[in-house]
């Protein structure tokens, strides 16, 4: 009876020590959570279209960086082609695409002369293919365009898109805006994990459209990223995010740093967007870029991962976990308010589904369902980012790097 009562003491302090550590760390965590989630209802709202005015006429050079993408540009360039005279020219930066994609872009020229194909030269060493496709568009555009806007092609632009964001760039001051998209997803799979991935995004750096006071926390979309031609001749073109395979986060935050205003907004009424085809290549492609390391110092990279994993990756098990001590009988202080957190991070994880919603595109019913049960994949999202984390791509979009 006396070793059984050492035992059980001995349980209840070390589940009490577990418990109380929790507390310890998501205590805080839930603080920072909430300092960002509270944007939300102050943020500004998702911009809409609108048509150019004279003053835009030709204002704008859009740059699409293109490898192989002969299956998806199709609704990117049909996009493109119903922007309004705001669009001084559409330059197609291929790198030697080996499908029908040059193809496509030529046909698409005898429709709209504003289409203009051109063939970037060999990557140099310590480039990434996407920044230095885009940089040689840069240098081939038009000295008369007083903005650079890059889009990818895996896009579907709608119909006063550019028009809206050089409006809303020039009424707000902004010197580099970019959007967040609207998501088509297809499969139930993809329906149960993207949200998920989206959601690490969410709680760090806040709900698209919320003011950043720093540079280091600045969010930015490479999918529809707008800059000043003046700014980005300033900054280098894209040499300063050169190496970086989230080069859209590495330039934004540079130039922010330079003093430059920038914008991360939302843009769900603008810009769709089909990255991936199925669960297993949105877990490959999009999971290895969302750690930001090439864009963040080593302390921000892990201290964001260990956030993460505070408020996204552990709440459902250490929910489960604690009810079931509490169930066994152990009630001590620290477990049941361990247990209170991670019941209330639970439930803030569920109702920020239809917060995040209108991301996606009801173009499909099918395995929509999904998207409901996608906090359950919370835990695989987060385990996604630390590998990412631990890991440098040796390919990326069909290029390989040593």
């Amino acid at each position: 009876m006396i070793v059984g009562n050492v035992w059980a003491t001995a349980a209840d302090l070390w589940v009490g020590a577990v418990a109380f550590f929790f507390v310890l760390v998501q205590f805080p965590a839930i603080a920072i959570l909430l300092s960002r989630l509270l944007q939300g209802p102050g943020r500004q709202p998702p911009l809409s279209p609108c048509q150019p005015t004279p003053d835009l006429l030709g204002q704008v050079s859009v740059v699409v960086p293109t490898l192989n993408e002969a299956e998806r540009i199709g609704p990117c360039l049909d996009g493109l082609s119903h922007q309004g005279y705001e669009v001084r020219e559409i330059i197609i930066v291929d790198s030697c695409s080996q499908d029908g994609t040059v193809d496509l872009v030529k046909a698409a020229q005898q429709h709209d002369p504003r289409f203009r194909l051109m063939t970037d030269d060999p990557l140099p060493s310590g480039w990434v293919g996407r920044p230095w496709a885009l940089h040689n568009g840069f240098l081939s555009s038009s000295e008369g365009s007083e903005w650079i806007l890059g889009i990818d092609a895996d896009t579907r632009p709608q119909k006063g898109l550019v028009a809206s964001l050089v409006s809303t760039a020039t009424e707000q001051g902004y010197d580099l805006v970019s959007l967040s998209p609207q998501f088509i997803l297809k499969s139930s799979g993809e329906f149960w994990l993207q949200p998920a991935l989206l959601m690490t995004l969410v709680y760090r750096f806040g709900p698209a459209g919320a003011a950043t006071d720093s540079s280091e926390r600045v969010m930015a979309n490479g999918q529809c990223f707008l800059c000043r031609r003046s700014l980005l001749t300033d900054l280098g073109g894209y040499t300063s995010a050169r190496s970086s395979f989230c080069d859209d986060v590495t330039l934004a935050r540079y130039a922010a740093s330079r003093g430059a205003k920038v914008g991360f907004l939302d843009g769900a009424k603008l810009l769709q967007v089909r990255m991936y085809e199925g669960v297993a290549e949105t877990w490959r492609e999009w999971g290895r870029s969302l750690d930001l390391k090439d864009a963040s110092s080593v302390a921000q990279k892990w201290g964001d991962l260990a956030f993460l994993l505070a408020v996204q990756g552990l709440p459902l098990i250490n929910l489960l976990g604690l009810a079931a001590l509490v169930a066994v009988g152990f009630n001590s202080l620290p477990v049941l308010v361990a247990l209170v957190l991670n019941t209330a991070l639970v439930i803030m994880r569920v109702a920020l589904l239809w917060a995040i919603a209108p991301s996606y595109a009801r173009t499909s019913d099918k395995g929509k369902w999904a998207f409901w049960l996608s906090p359950l994949a919370d835990p695989a999202a987060v385990l996604r980012i630390l590998l990412s984390s631990l890991r440098t791509p040796t390919q990326w979009r069909g290029r390989s790097y040593s």
